[in-house]
């Protein structure tokens, strides 16, 4: 069994600019925008314990800041478990993660996120 700790440096550098994203658009008021972007980071971090457990945090967040009640007990245990999950390699690819969709749920990868794992050189 192959155990993840750690995101890729190929990776990193994407995933860190969902976060990016996400921080700009949620300052300038798109709050629809800005969620595409944790979603994102949820995507490509989600294999990685640190990583997939932070955008579960900044989900929580997200739902207080919103005054969303379904998000904020949604992430919970999202939060709790996600990062163990990462752990072991127990994800469903291309879950987004939020709390309207069922957490261990696959769904297609768009291109772009393809293209990214791709060209960091990690097998979907």
């Amino acid at each position: 069994m192959k155990l993840y700790t750690k995101i890729p440096k190929s990776l990193k550098p994407y995933y860190e600019k969902e976060l990016i994203n996400y921080a700009n658009e949620y300052s300038s008021g798109n709050i629809k925008g800005a969620w595409l972007h944790l979603e994102r980071a949820h995507i490509l971090g989600q294999r990685y314990p640190l990583e997939h457990t932070f955008v579960h945090w900044k989900m929580l967040l997200f739902g207080f800041k919103i005054k969303s009640t379904k998000e904020i007990i949604g992430q919970i245990p999202r939060l709790i478990f996600g990062g163990i999950k990462s752990f072991v390699g127990k994800v469903p690819l291309g879950n987004p993660g939020g709390a309207n969709v069922p957490p261990l749920k696959s769904f297609p990868l768009e291109i772009e996120l393809q293209t990214i794992f791709k060209k960091s050189d990690i097998s979907i």
